[in-house]
């Protein structure tokens, strides 16, 4: 257990000194995860609502961040390209990211184009009824994605590296709000980038 999550550690660790040097997309990473908390808690009362709000507001605003905000150059502070860092990402690099927001994008037109989805649904030409049918969809992508790469990670690395993997993905909304908490401020004083110091050694 104490190597489970000595690895959770490295794990996370990585991910915030490789992928989020940007102070906007620690930002947006503080907004997605306050809002997938909120989602998980719909999760116990409503989960096709928690999936809209998990792929609207929690993914979108995390995505733009890594797409649009995050320096996609030679990395200075740990001496590496964009391309190996693409390489060695345990989860979802930006390719691998762009196949799951494809899927993510043509569920809603999947069900426009087939309200029933293969007769999985019953016909219906309400909207609200296409929102929470799509909310089910989505929810369903979701854990499929994060199954998916759990397993996949079994069979390229180790069950160990897939585990802490997929716990690190389902509590990262709690670290990063407790790790991102103070970017919107250091954005506000004109910090667009998280200083050198601050990513070079792990915390404790």
């Amino acid at each position: 257990m104490q190597e489970f999550f000595k690895q959770l550690k490295i794990q996370r660790w990585d991910d915030h000194r490789y992928y989020h040097h940007s102070r906007i997309n620690q930002s947006l990473h503080l907004v997605s995860a306050i809002s997938f908390v909120v989602s998980y808690a719909l999760l116990f009362k409503d989960p096709a609502l928690a999936a809209l709000v998990a792929w609207l507001v929690s993914m979108t605003s995390r995505q733009a961040g890594h797409f649009f905000f995050e320096p996609l150059g030679y990395d200075e502070v740990n001496k590496a390209t964009h391309e190996y860092k693409e390489e060695i990402k345990v989860g979802y690099n930006l390719k691998r990211k762009v196949v799951l927001l494809a899927i993510w994008a043509a569920a809603p037109l999947m069900l426009w184009i087939d309200p029933t989805l293969f007769g999985y649904y019953e016909m219906s030409t309400d909207f609200g009824t296409f929102v929470h049918n799509t909310g089910e969809l989505w929810l369903a992508i979701g854990a499929g994605g994060l199954v998916f790469r759990t397993v996949h990670l079994f069979f390229i690395k180790d069950v160990m590296s897939g585990l802490v993997w997929m716990t690190k993905i389902l509590t990262d909304p709690f670290h990063d709000i407790k790790l991102y908490y103070k970017a919107p401020l250091a954005l506000l004083r004109g910090e667009l980038i998280e200083p050198r110091g601050n990513m070079d050694h792990a915390p404790s």
